[in-house]
């Protein structure tokens, strides 16, 4: 009997081996056993051709310079059905597209890690911005089946800041240049600039990205070097490298400071946004749904009305529809805009009920002696094709007596969507106030132009014409009242008034380059040489500047060419 028991032992014992062997126990997803660190974790998921062996000695540091803690778990049986991405929110289905090395062991993604993972409120107005923009663009990147880290290089860019603009001129979220602009094809006129408009430019980004990838042999980061660079300065470091011998990869080439940083923040911000926990981080939710539609508008509309119709704020409209610079839509196309998926009924249905006359406010003028279309379309925030178009002009000839039609800005007590006329005594006044006896009537004498005068009194001519609500090339007739700020004795900052549209000034850091002087940099800012004195102490009392030297300038995006 005993041995007959200690026999049925045995046998239970390797009975119970045998089920253990084969059903183990599913860890912890969050367990130290799954939660592999960011390098493992790329190596084994994306592509082998994406990541090859580019450590070098100068970019690699102690794995302790970022300590990475990771929380140990004990095993237990997960009975949760698994969730879809969109129950996770917007980011989990971006990190489900990671495709990218995040190399986290380089000191420069290290160092850019330690920055953003430092700056939580940083991350939280970015996060704010790109709530509008992430779903549409995300949605785009994943139809051409590209690494949705690209996603995230707005954040790099511009913070996700539609009205971004930098010392180069390159503007928008995704920062283009006008050149480069021009050749993926955003317009940029008077009424209109494609690099903000939010769908516009994140298909020609995309478009340019590809052909980067194309052009560097499928090379991520070479691509993400060239569109922060340009596309001749990194095959020019290539070639240096190639003639020394020495490596091609992104990490091995002498390219500019900001370009060796451009491609590590974004490695950073991916790995941030694949694992926020394990740096502490938050990133608040938005959700994996569209948050604005498309609608036809069919013509040329006031966009204070369009906000009206669509009963959200003109900024609100402003913030989806960046691509606008005066206060209504193109008069040529594009006839739609974009607002709150929720408002979608609500704006057809009051479209539904507004008459084709008050989609834009309309001014009847009669014709003066001396007057332009030139004139005229300063006078009234409009273009000459404008009122071309609407009068059936087919030159620039028009007569003394005659009247013409010409859309302007509705009425509104909202400073953005004054009419012309209104929008150039509220600045004058502004500035009146400000500098109370700086500013000066002069009328205009015989022979007179905008230049001469501009240099007369030692003031920016874009500004003087802007003060005054006119062109740089309008033709000034004698008796004609300019109102001139030398702006002397300032005691305080005073920034660019923007008349039409909301959060369109931004600060600039500039960096003073080789042969340039005040009076060029204000030109290319369309600002004064008094202005930017105004907003540098250390210029008061100093003629010239120097290379290197910093600048903070302030800019009105919508006026800059």
């Amino acid at each position: 009997m005993k041995h007959l028991l200690a026999l049925l032992f045995l046998l239970l014992l390797s009975g119970c081996k045998l089920i253990h062997s084969n059903h183990p126990v599913s860890p912890d997803p969050q367990s130290s056993v799954d939660r592999m660190t960011p390098v493992q974790d790329q190596q084994t998921s994306q592509p082998k051709q994406l990541q090859p062996d580019l450590t070098s000695a100068m970019d690699t540091a102690p794995s302790t310079e970022i300590p990475i803690h990771i929380p140990v778990k004990p095993e237990s049986v997960d009975n949760t059905p698994p969730q879809s991405a969109g129950n996770h929110g917007l980011w989990e289905r971006l990190r489900q597209g990671f495709q990218l090395n995040h190399d986290l062991q380089r000191s420069r993604v290290k160092s850019q890690l330690r920055w953003y993972s430092s700056n939580q409120e940083y991350l939280n107005r970015v996060v704010t911005r790109a709530n509008r923009y992430l779903f549409y663009v995300l949605n785009e990147i994943e139809a051409r089946n590209l690494p949705t880290e690209l996603a995230l290089l707005p954040i790099v860019e511009s913070a996700y800041d539609p009205f971004a603009y930098s010392h180069g001129r390159a503007m928008g979220m995704w920062q283009f240049i006008p050149a480069t602009g021009k050749l993926y094809g955003l317009t940029q006129d008077w009424w209109y600039d494609g690099r903000r408009d939010i769908q516009a430019s994140t298909n020609a980004a995309l478009d340019y990205l590809e052909t980067l990838h194309k052009a560097f042999d499928q090379d991520w980061q070479l691509a993400l070097a060239a569109y922060n660079s340009g596309q001749g300065n990194v095959r020019s470091a290539i070639r240096k490298n190639r003639m020394q011998g020495k490596p091609t990869d992104f990490w091995s080439l002498k390219l500019p400071n900001e370009t060796r940083a451009y491609v590590p923040k974004l490695l950073a911000i991916s790995k941030l946004v694949a694992d926020p926990e394990q740096y502490s981080i938050v990133l608040n939710s938005i959700p994996d749904t569209p948050y604005w539609v498309q609608v036809d508008v069919g013509s040329q509309i006031d966009l204070s009305q369009a906000a009206r119709l669509a009963e959200i704020s003109l900024e609100e409209l402003y913030l989806l529809n960046p691509g606008f610079n005066q206060w209504s839509t193109h008069p040529e196309g594009p006839y739609h805009l974009l607002i709150p998926v929720e408002k979608e009924q609500t704006f057809y249905a009051n479209l539904d009920q507004l008459a084709d006359g008050d989609r834009v406010g309309w001014q009847r003028h009669k014709i003066r002696f001396g007057e332009s279309l030139g004139l005229l379309a300063a006078k009234y925030n409009t273009s000459i094709q404008t009122i071309r178009q609407v009068n059936r002009i087919k030159g620039n000839l028009i007569r003394t007596g005659d009247s013409l039609l010409i859309p302007v800005a509705l009425t509104s007590p909202d400073r953005y969507v004054l009419s012309s006329e209104e929008r150039l005594k509220s600045t004058q006044e502004y500035l009146a106030n400000k500098f109370g006896h700086s500013a000066q009537a002069y009328t205009v004498l015989s022979g007179d132009s905008l230049w001469t005068i501009s240099r007369k009194f030692n003031v920016n001519l874009r500004a003087l014409a802007r003060w005054n609500g006119m062109a740089t090339r309008d033709i000034l007739y004698p008796g004609t009242v300019l109102k001139i700020f030398t702006l002397e004795e300032i005691t305080a900052p005073n920034l660019p008034v923007s008349n039409q549209i909301p959060g369109a000034i931004r600060k600039l850091n500039y960096k003073v380059r080789r042969g340039e002087s005040l009076s060029r940099i204000a030109d290319k800012f369309n600002l004064s040489v008094n202005e930017i004195k105004d907003w540098n102490g250390a210029l008061k009392g100093k003629k010239y500047i120097h290379p290197g030297q910093r600048l903070t300038l302030y800019v009105d995006v919508t006026q800059t060419e």
